[in-house]
């Protein structure tokens, strides 16, 4: 081949994987984010508010029921399959609550029951989480040591 046949190739490719990639308007993502991120936040809040003030819970305690109940509809969303669509639209702003760590724990255990127990939702389901989890307890870990030093000086 010559030269000018290899970069008409590499040009035409190019075109072709421009033409198929996705293109996002990154201010619309932008505000997809925040909206999703927020109704997720005003969700906990409510739900906080209510555990303190109409079931009598303090402060501590509210908030763990809220991140359970956050988790809990999470998952229940992932198993209907809205979660997926609700963080197809709002990107990140589904993405980074803890809704969405739970979604990503949800996902795999739901996709792959059909290869079993054992193969498929044991193996699986910490497939995204689980780079999170060990990187999660890895820096705590890290910080721990470096907070006991900073004790003894």
């Amino acid at each position: 081949m010559e030269e000018k046949e290899i970069m008409e190739k590499k040009q035409n490719y190019e075109k072709y994987v421009k033409g198929m990639t996705k293109t996002h308007n990154f201010w619309a993502q932008l505000a997809k984010a925040f909206v999703v991120g927020g109704l997720i936040c005003v969700l906990g809040q409510g739900i906080t508010d209510y555990a303190m003030n109409m079931l009598g819970m303090d402060k501590e305690t509210a908030a763990i029921v809220c991140s359970i109940s956050l988790i809990f509809l999470s998952v229940l969303l992932t198993g209907l399959n809205i979660y997926p669509r609700i963080v197809k639209w709002g990107g990140a702003g589904a993405l980074v609550p803890i809704t969405g760590f739970a979604n990503s724990v949800a996902a795999p255990a739901i996709e792959y029951q059909k290869e079993g127990w054992i193969f498929g939702v044991g193996c699986k389901i910490f497939t995204i989480a689980g780079p999170v989890i060990l990187y999660g307890i890895f820096t705590s870990a890290i910080l721990g040591v470096i907070y006991w030093i900073q004790g003894l000086l």
